[in-house]
């Protein structure tokens, strides 16, 4: 009955086009993230944001989606709601995030001057500049328009970090508050709050409203993807998908980064939410369309335990989960402050889209060259080793940037450093996976790495960067990676690697070995095999 079902099942989709389906899918969503999440810091940035807050911001969203994301993907399986999930994902989403256009700057917005100069009839500009009274020590001078204004208290505004930035406009300027006990009420001490507080109040907010709509839809679509073809047994095609999401992210980059540079002065940075929206909305028609299937079951299986139990108890997968989570934190302060540190060497929009995208295509082409280079290394635990090092060395060279385009040398390493990364990790949990728990396997480095280490990198990153800089955060990161390079290197070498044998994958690659795989894996395979056969006879006696 299992079978015909199967056959009646690939009657009615045909592989191929599933597959298709998914990458269009995928390609969609996304150009749409590609066109927004890159940006956000730089965005809250503008509304006056210091880094720290931006840090606590971003850390929180990670740690929601550690907590929802896997939560909502048992949650959709267990009551068959995947497809309704998915699609109200992408509207809810596509809706929310436009609520953060609706905030207005608490201070300075910083433009570089690219609009003023070529507006001369536009309305005039309000500049900002505030110097310190020497002799008055609480006393702050605020000009604007050349017209001075002193207060008492000092009142919060962004900081200038490049001496050619220009203003558009001081929005508010909040006066303090007097004959008002801040401890009466939770209301009374909002509103004692300066511009700056109440606005990362209401951004975190948002931002935790946006996460709870959007975390659900990757785990959601990926999963349903996976047991369709698991269902027609055509499970080697899912890893086809992947590099679509790699193409996708590079074309979204480069197009809001060309878009938003061009037309600036016309729009601002609002093309970025509303490229998000467009894109989320185009992909919902591909979401109706995909294949989804889910197997009946009694119970809700138990393979996230399962895989934690495989994970602890062997050393080698125990060396990689230490390894992804640290460079998850990096990867997080990276992509939260290295677009503030471009900015500060001049760049625009349109040299960040291309240098993200570039980063993007590194890692998409790194997948035909890693066999190769995995068999060269003879082992694929060094490949680990290899993306720490090439990442430690990508956060060097970011410490040292002098223009807008010096960034791409260290961009086209992002193969080097998160692919072999990807790659390397993706065989180690196969190394350790018993039939039914690699993807569950993989799910957990990826969230160790993509969550739990992105939240405490976004949170340590934001405070390292309103304390010492940017530099000083892509140098410690640097010297950090490359100790732990080292020690890597050192217990990969002194650990034995254990490799539990699945004899269904076995089978499946004896049917497909080719002449041109290596003398010693056909041994290994032989070997296992013989064993299997010993095994059975010794049973049978």
């Amino acid at each position: 009955m299992k079978k015909n079902g199967a056959m009646q099942k690939s009657k009615q989709w045909n592989v191929r086009r599933a597959v298709w389906l998914a990458g269009v899918f995928n390609f969609l969503h996304s150009c749409g993230s590609g066109c927004l999440l890159p940006f956000l810091t730089l965005y809250f940035r503008h509304l006056g944001l210091n880094a720290a807050m931006i840090g606590i911001i971003m850390a929180s969203k990670h740690l929601l989606a550690l907590v929802w994301r896997p939560l909502s993907s048992v949650l959709t399986r267990q009551y068959d709601k995947r497809r309704t999930v998915i699609v109200g994902s992408l509207l809810s989403s596509a809706l929310v995030v436009l609520t953060l256009l609706l905030f207005p700057s608490t201070g300075i917005q910083a433009e570089s001057g690219r609009c003023n100069a070529s507006q001369p009839d536009a309305d005039p500009t309000p500049i900002l500049e505030w110097t310190t009274v020497p002799s008055q020590s609480n006393a702050t001078v605020y000009s604007i328009n050349q017209t001075s204004v002193i207060t008492e208290h000092p009142v919060e505004v962004t900081t200038l970090v490049s001496s050619n930035w220009s203003a558009r406009g001081l929005r508010s300027l909040k006066k303090p508050q007097q004959e008002e006990d801040p401890h009466t009420e939770f209301l009374g001490s909002l509103k004692v709050m300066d511009a700056q507080h109440q606005m990362f109040f209401l951004v975190l907010i948002v931002m935790g409203l946006w996460e709870f709509m959007a975390a659900p839809l990757e785990w959601t679509a990926d999963d349903g993807l996976y047991e369709y073809l698991d269902f027609v047994d055509a499970t080697d095609h899912h890893n086809g998908v992947k590099v679509w999401k790699q193409l996708g992210a590079a074309f979204g980059n480069c197009a809001v980064g060309v878009l938003v540079t061009s037309l600036f002065c016309l729009t601002g940075a609002t093309l970025e939410f509303y490229s998000y929206t467009i894109f989320m909305i185009l992909t919902i028609p591909t979401a109706a369309l995909l294949p989804i299937y889910l197997r009946k079951r009694e119970r809700p299986t138990s393979t996230g335990f399962k895989a934690l139990q495989l994970v602890y108890g062997n050393s080698q997968a125990i060396l990689c989960v230490v390894t992804v989570i640290l460079m998850g934190m990096v990867n997080s302060a990276v992509s939260d402050f290295l677009l503030w540190h471009m900015q500060d060497c001049g760049a625009t929009e349109i040299h960040m889209g291309i240098s993200l995208a570039l980063a993007h295509l590194s890692q998409a082409s790194f997948a035909p060259i890693a066999g190769h280079l995995s068999r060269i290394l003879k082992y694929h635990g060094w490949l680990l080793v290899l993306a720490v090092v090439s990442l430690a060395l990508q956060c060097l060279y970011y410490s040292f940037l002098w223009g807008p385009w010096a960034v791409i040398p260290a961009q086209l390493l992002a193969g080097f450093s998160t692919g072999a990364l990807w790659w390397s990790v993706t065989s180690q949990s196969e190394d350790i996976a018993t039939p039914g728990t690699e993807k569950t396997i993989l799910k957990l480095f990826e969230v160790l790495s993509l969550e739990l280490g992105a939240t405490f990198g976004s949170l340590a990153a934001g405070f390292v960067v309103q304390k010492f800089g940017v530099k000083v955060l892509f140098q410690g990161t640097a010297v950090i990676l490359a100790l732990w390079s080292s020690t890597l290197a050192v217990l990969k070498w002194k650990i034995p690697r254990q490799r539990r044998i699945n004899y269904s994958r076995l089978l499946a690659t004896d049917t497909e070995l080719s002449e041109s795989e290596s003398d010693q894996e056909k041994d290994w395979l032989e070997t296992a095999m013989e064993d299997t056969t010993r095994n059975n006879k010794w049973t049978n006696r």
